[in-house]
């Protein structure tokens, strides 16, 4: 007959694995967050010492939405205020906000703690407003939003809280080396 006992050494090893999968994972979704804020903030460079309407009115035409509806004309009015000035400080948010997700994907690529703590404590910040957001509009992206955000903020909490990252196991148990930053 089989037998399925495992040594601690497997089992650590089995856990390591399903740690930094998830991590890698978490990585990843963080790595396209700021791919897009980095190409929308790209994008806001560009259109500096150009009328910001006329963009604005050619991303309505390009996505099919009439200019003439109410949301529509608010956009446009809205983009006709936005001065040089103004588009710089948005392209340097979403600049700055873009390379915090790519040392947050980095660091939860290569398992350092430090890029937990980022993960939960950005992770939490938002959670008031999906959950705002899901309160007064209630539909499938919002839910989806709120919901992958939500485990992320548990898990990062249960990596910290329990010490089961893999910065938090020794090498004896055959989990990667300590490297600088952890």
């Amino acid at each position: 007959m089989y037998s399925t006992v495992h040594s601690t050494a497997e089992l650590s090893g089995l856990r390591r694995d399903h740690t930094l999968q998830a991590l890698r994972g978490i990585a990843t979704i963080e790595l396209a967050k700021g791919l897009v804020v980095l190409g929308a903030a790209l994008v806001i460079i560009f259109w500096v010492h150009r009328d910001p309407w006329d963009f604005a009115d050619s991303l309505l035409r390009l996505l099919h939405i009439s200019p003439d509806g109410h949301f529509a004309q608010r956009f446009l009015d809205w983009a006709d205020t936005l001065t040089d000035a103004k588009l710089w400080a948005i392209a340097g948010a979403g600049l700055a906000y873009s390379v915090l997700r790519f040392l947050e994907a980095y660091g939860l690529w290569y398992a350092r703690a430090w890029a937990e703590w980022i993960a939960l404590i950005s992770g939490s910040l938002y959670l008031p407003y999906e959950i705002y957001k899901l309160a007064h509009r209630q539909n499938w992206f919002h839910i989806v939003v709120l919901t992958v955000n939500l485990a992320i903020v548990v898990y990062m909490a249960y990596l910290l809280k329990t010490g089961k990252g893999i910065h938090h196991i020794s090498p004896a148990n055959n989990w990667i080396e300590p490297g600088p930053g952890r």
